[in-house]
């Protein structure tokens, strides 16, 4: 098996429920071979993924030693959200390397990923707290803009993850290639349709990074491979009961329809249910994981889905925060991993410790 995007390290210590990509051949990125990671990292137990990354010239692992600090300064990390399994997957990684390397971490996110205001007060928070350094998740990649020009002034480095953000403030992101990702995704959907047939496309948002590349990166690989699927127009649900409706009113629209891709969990699960409650059987390929899909994916109800890796991303910004504060150089890009999962890899080791439930 390979996994696709860099290695979803993870040691004993990392060993949680996260998310995940379905195919019984995941993939993943290269991590650079003389990773600083390589003697001082939770994840040493990993493997290393082995596969060619689509963005090799601008991503990679930050080079150089990170210094342990003296415990006195703070890591200010701002999720798109707090309550969400993923989110607590992430800030377990942050904190683990606030640990390794004596940073205090602190992590907040708004309620839910729709409360765009909400993050934006607390990216001002996390400013007027003078941390070390700020590690944030846009929601909303633009609308930051004003409070990026101030963190920039206070001579803040900020660390962009997850989601890029609309600006050359960051110092690096650190982030799953969506695009690539959903490539993978789509990929498999033209495999388990035969390379022909209408697919549908239950897109969680149009104004993250996050949310477009994982739409357009599917959209893209079908174009460009497999001219004999016809991909709808993308609809935009980013809640359970929203894409649902979403789903059914596509598939009473085009009863041609022969499958559906779903960009995050809410949009998937949601268009699961759609599905159900339409009667009609379709391929369903997802994104993350969440025990909807895990079931529907174990009965075979839902083909696969595609994984991150939230722990190392947690890990990743923090450690790449550190070595901003003390001056250090970083790649544009760093890969925290993806991988594709279905119900013949799900009980893999480096597949399950990224699924969540």
């Amino acid at each position: 098996m390979r996994l696709l995007r860099s290695a979803i390290a993870v040691s004993s210590l990392l060993a949680l429920g996260l998310t995940a990509c379905s195919t019984s051949t995941p993939t993943t990125t290269p991590m650079d071979s003389a990773s600083p990671m390589d003697s001082a990292s939770p994840m040493d137990s990993a493997s290393p993924m082995d596969s060619a990354s689509p963005m090799e010239s601008t991503s990679g692992e930050p080079m150089g030693e990170v210094t342990k600090g003296d415990g006195t300064k703070t890591i200010y990390l701002v999720s798109k959200g707090f309550q969400h399994r993923f989110w607590q997957a992430v800030k377990e990684g942050a904190q683990q390397a606030g640990t390794e390397f004596n940073y205090k971490v602190e992590f907040v996110g708004p309620d839910n990923e729709q409360q765009v205001t909400q993050q934006l007060d607390m990216l001002k928070t996390a400013l007027n707290s003078k941390p070390a350094a700020i590690g944030f998740a846009a929601l909303d990649s633009g609308a930051a803009s004003p409070v990026l020009d101030q963190i920039k002034a206070a001579n803040i480095p900020i660390i962009a993850f997850d989601s890029g953000v609309d600006s050359d403030i960051p110092l690096t992101t650190v982030q799953t290639d969506n695009r690539a990702a959903a490539a993978e995704a789509a990929k498999h959907m033209a495999e388990l349709v035969g390379d022909k047939g209408t697919v549908g496309l239950v897109c969680h948002d149009q104004t993250s990074q996050t949310g477009i590349q994982r739409c357009e990166g599917f959209q893209e690989w079908m174009k460009e491979n497999a001219p004999d699927v016809k991909v709808l127009d993308p609809q935009y649900a980013g809640e359970v009961g929203l894409a649902a409706n979403t789903a059914k009113a596509m598939i009473q629209a085009n009863p041609d329809m022969v499958g559906i891709y779903g960009t995050n969990e809410a949009a998937a699960i949601g268009a699961l249910q759609g599905v159900t409650e339409s009667g009609k059987k379709l391929t369903l390929v997802g994104f993350d994981s969440g025990k909807a899909q895990l079931d529907a994916i174990g009965s075979g109800v839902e083909a696969g889905a595609i994984t991150q890796s939230p722990v190392k991303m947690g890990y990743e910004t923090v450690k790449a925060a550190i070595m901003a504060v003390d001056g250090q150089e970083l790649p544009k890009i760093i890969d925290s991993g993806f991988a594709w999962y279905d119900k013949t890899n799900m009980e893999d080791p480096d597949i399950k410790s990224n699924l969540y439930e």
